[in-house]
């Protein structure tokens, strides 16, 4: 490297001060001109990076300009051997490349024809996974345009078993992990995170990783998992997403005496210890990253997740994704059928088998629309819901012994011991499966739902795959072909009697992005229950009767960018109403101001 070629650290300062004060110099002349507009980079786009346009340079900032093989193992700026004639001149790349110049389109379809060689997912999983480790951009860019082939690998069903075997097959930390050993040093390991402007946190516990239990601090594959989809399907800038995994323990044994466990091998805490390591981390990520920073809770056991969302969410800007993005994207899809059953959710009974976190989440969210609707309060809306937990039905009989979040759904009636007998009892035109447990839609509740209803509502929500309570082709089967059915686990198309159906999947990835590009956007300072309201309009409003005419109540997520940005604008329009948001001025096109923040992975040319 010549003498010119170097940058002392004295000229490298000057240009990021100069970076610095050029963004913040733009933005201040934006918000004096009440412009609409937003570079892509948002508020803290130091560097111009996410600012500039496809066409413009960039300088691919490390801590210093990065260069030869530091460039190629910075996954942020690395492209192989996309690099180009004159930037491998530039920064030093002469000879640490194969001659030839291969396109990011080949690339993509390089590394799809090898994850499509693996005949089993976990192997397709960590081939993909590997990918963002080495090469950030080309990652994504194969997982937004091939989001349909690649979503069952990086998410579920296939990270739930990725999260049981993390300890086998983990290759280098990503994130932040927070133990008990940490205690009185959260606030300094959050300062170890390299990106100091994080805008979306997801945090885990590890204690209910999707249907499969407590799989302590392996479960942080659910935070990995979904902030790749943040940015993938919602435009969420990698580097301001911060994944964390909370280690209290475990109390499941196998992992105990696992030698390949990566956690604390102790029993789980619990009561003051669990609640001030938590309280800790919650007040250093506000001393860290600010006010608007967003928190998404994610797999935490009901004792512990309703209490904390009820705890932080008027001092922070958290929600739960479970409880709040499950029963959002379940009630996007019981008012896209509504077209079908004809008549208004208020016309509905409601039977949820399993009343835990997503189940009592889906209730509540139901009984808000139903109220909103004018025609009933709160507490009529809520007496058309039943729950069914693994005591049987919840009733006013039981009311003592149920757990806080059960309460409200527990009503006068007699005792009923199972699924069927609460189903021949009430007579719902709803069915609901939350249980974490698979095939409890048998043949006999199925049957009997379909013989008084002749278009039952059947939602099998719980994942993975093997703990859905009921397949596709059963729902059809045993209701011969009258239901209109939704899953929580992919399911490929059924054909019953010459007809075939387009199985709709009600996954949280259609609401969860779109939620955080809005608070994003927004400057949202708290998450309010209507927000989510809003979301979950928006998602049934892409439900058409091209749609309708296959019994498919949730959009195909080949156009989940333009549904998150259409999601975002609406999560926004609801924070500026409510008074929540600190972007001002409003823009005027909300929908065109998200789709500006969105993140590109189209490679950048490097100065």
């Amino acid at each position: 490297m010549s003498k010119e070629g170097l940058l002392t650290r004295q000229s490298c300062l000057k240009q990021v001060c100069q970076h610095h004060d050029v963004a913040e110099l733009l933005e201040e002349k934006d918000a004096a001109a009440g412009s609409a507009f937003v570079r892509g980079g948002g508020s803290k786009d130091v560097f111009g990076e996410d600012s500039a346009t496809v066409e413009q340079t960039i300088t691919p900032w490390s801590r210093i300009i990065a260069s030869g093989l530091e460039l190629l193992r910075d996954p942020r700026y690395n492209k192989g051997s996309a690099f180009t004639e004159e930037e491998r001149d530039r920064h030093y790349l002469r000879g640490l490349l194969p001659p030839n110049i291969i396109s990011q389109e080949l690339q993509v379809e390089r590394i799809l024809h090898n994850v499509r060689s693996y005949e089993n997912p976990l192997e397709k999983y960590v081939a993909v996974m590997d990918l963002q480790e080495r090469n950030e951009r080309l990652f994504y860019k194969v997982l937004i345009d091939h989001v349909e082939e690649l979503l069952p690998i990086v998410y579920t069903p296939t990270v739930g078993e990725a999260c049981q075997k993390y300890g086998n097959i983990f290759r280098r930390p990503r994130g932040l992990y927070i133990s008990l050993k940490d205690k009185g040093k959260v606030l300094d390991i959050l300062k170890n995170w390299p990106e100091k402007n994080v805008e979306v946190i997801v945090v885990t516990d590890g204690e209910r990783i999707l249907g499969l239990g407590d799989l302590g601090l392996q479960g942080m594959g659910i935070p990995v998992g979904k902030l790749a989809l943040y940015t993938a399907l919602g435009g969420i800038r990698p580097s301001s997403t911060l994944p964390v995994a909370i280690d209290v323990g475990t109390n499941t044994e196998s992992l105990l005496n696992n030698p390949f466990y990566i956690g604390l091998r102790q029993k789980r805490a619990t009561g003051t210890e669990y609640d001030e390591l938590l309280h800790e981390f919650m007040s250093a990520v506000k001393q860290a990253y600010g006010e608007k920073v967003l928190v998404q809770f994610e797999d935490f056991a009901n004792h512990n997740a309703f209490r904390l969302l009820a705890k932080y969410n008027t001092t922070h800007l958290v929600f739960n994704d479970d409880i709040q993005g499950t029963a959002a994207v379940a009630l996007a899809g019981l008012i896209a059928a509504l077209p079908l059953t004809g008549g208004t959710l208020a016309d509905h009974k409601f039977l949820f088998f399993g009343a835990g976190e997503a189940g009592t989440g889906i209730a509540e969210i139901i009984a808000l629309e139903i109220s909103r609707q004018g025609k009933h309060t709160l507490e009529e809306a809520r007496k058309k819901i039943y729950l069914v937990d693994s005591k049987g039905l919840v009733t006013k009989s039981r009311y003592d012994s149920l757990q806080e979040f059960k309460k409200l759904y527990a009503h006068e009636h007699e005792p009923c011991s199972n699924l069927v007998s609460a189903i021949k009892a009430l007579k719902p035109t709803v069915l609901i499966g939350t249980s974490g447990r698979g095939r409890t839609f048998t043949k006999e509740a199925l049957e009997e739902i379909a013989s008084y209803q002749d278009q039952p509502i059947i939602f099998a929500l719980s994942n993975p795959t093997s703990q859905s309570e009921c397949t596709a082709e059963e729902a059809y089967k045993y209701t011969k072909g009258k239901c209109i059915f939704a899953s929580g686990s992919p399911f490929g198309p059924v054909t019953y009697e010459g007809k075939t159906y387009t199985i709709g999947q009600s996954n949280n990835c259609y609401i969860f992005p779109g939620m955080g590009l809005g608070c994003i956007v927004s400057g949202a300072i708290r998450v309010h229950d209507d927000m989510f309201l809003a979301a979950a309009e928006s998602l049934a409003a892409n439900i058409k009767q091209d749609h309708l005419d296959k019994r498919q109540l949730f959009p195909s997520f080949t156009e989940i960018r333009d549904i998150s940005a259409n999601i975002g604008a609406a999560v926004a329009a609801k924070a500026y109403q409510l008074g929540l948001a600190t972007r001002l001025p409003q823009p005027k096109d909300l929908v065109a101001h998200a789709k500006s923040c969105m993140y590109s992975p189209t490679y950048r040319q490097y100065r």
